[in-house]
């Protein structure tokens, strides 16, 4: 079985924190992430390697198994690889469940059979060796059922609760903040026969904004004294109404970025995307003769 350095993958030390593990982690998944390389093999394949080693290093436990084990495997690189590593001191098993989790899908989908081998028998099947031949066991689950269910944008940026009717029980489900269309909310095990049920999110158009990403996109309306003097107006966010302050010279149609005033970012609603505010200038229909002898003079100046 191939050794997966989680290190190399997202380019950064051993030593790395936290923080510096996050930032490479963004700007990989943001490299090669689907939606900006449709149809490319290579760098869905790249994203889930990425996805991975993000798994295992941001999380202080598994790092920390993870270490060991690359200490050992050095160890035994040093000494000239002869003979086999031994795996099997690694392996894990996964603990059987009973309660109904809720998990909720990343970029939208889940990646089926996204996590190596490697990974598995670390962190969540259990390994046999035949001869010289490693295979994984992992469990086999029922068919998933998915059940569409509609959200507002405004319950995307501030989370929603749904009730579900299984099998003569009523169940609470969460929707996190985040949730775009596409993602899943999983309830394992939910369904009779301990059948997992997917919630599959549609956030519906709305009328004040367009989600790109987590980036929002809206207009507001100004006045030609404010666009040729400069001012402030009044801006609707989610989370509330926000001055923007207009610079004089404004155009029609200037945008201006609100930065983190856009939707929050899944499993990470303190963190959000950006509010793009397009301006839209409103000239008068009528003006008096005093506002026209004033424009005429603008106009021969």
């Amino acid at each position: 079985m191939e050794y997966q350095d989680y290190y190399k993958i997202l380019g950064v030390s051993k030593k790395a924190s936290d923080e510096e593990i996050k930032r490479a982690f963004r700007k990989l998944a943001m490299k090669y992430h689907p939606d900006r390389n449709p149809g490319n093999k290579e760098a869905e394949e790249k994203f889930k390697q990425i996805n991975e080693a993000y798994e295992v290093l941001s999380d202080k436990q598994k790092r920390a198994r993870y270490d060991q084990l690359g200490d050992s495997y050095q160890r035994w690189q040093q000494t000239g690889g002869t003979g086999n590593f031994n795996w099997e001191d690694w392996f894990t098993t996964r603990a059987p469940g009973g309660a109904t989790r809720v998990e909720v899908g990343d970029f939208g989908t889940f990646f089926e059979g996204g996590f190596s081998d490697f990974f598995n028998m670390m962190f969540g099947g259990l390994g046999t060796q035949t001869g010289q031949r490693w295979q994984t066991t992992r469990q086999t689950k029922p068919k998933a059922m998915e059940h569409p269910v509609k959200i507002t944008l405004q319950e995307a940026f501030s989370g929603a609760e749904r009730t579900v009717q299984v099998d003569n029980r009523r169940l609470q489900v969460k929707i996190p903040p985040g949730a775009k269309t596409g993602t899943k909310v999983r309830m394992a095990g939910a369904a009779p026969g301990e059948t997992d049920i997917y919630l599959v999110v549609e956030v519906l158009p709305d009328k004040n904004y367009e989600i790109k990403g987590d980036d929002l996109y809206s207009e507001t309306t100004i006045d030609l004294y404010t666009a040729v003097l400069g001012g402030e107006t009044k801006v609707q966010t989610p989370a509330g109404q926000v001055v923007l302050k207009i610079p004089p010279g404004t155009q029609p149609g200037q945008t201006f970025r609100l930065a983190g005033r856009g939707m929050p970012k899944l499993r990470k609603p303190q963190e959000h995307g950006d509010l793009f505010v397009k301006t839209k200038v409103q000239l008068p229909r009528q003006i008096t003769p005093q506002q026209r002898a004033l424009f005429e003079q603008l106009r021969q100046s």
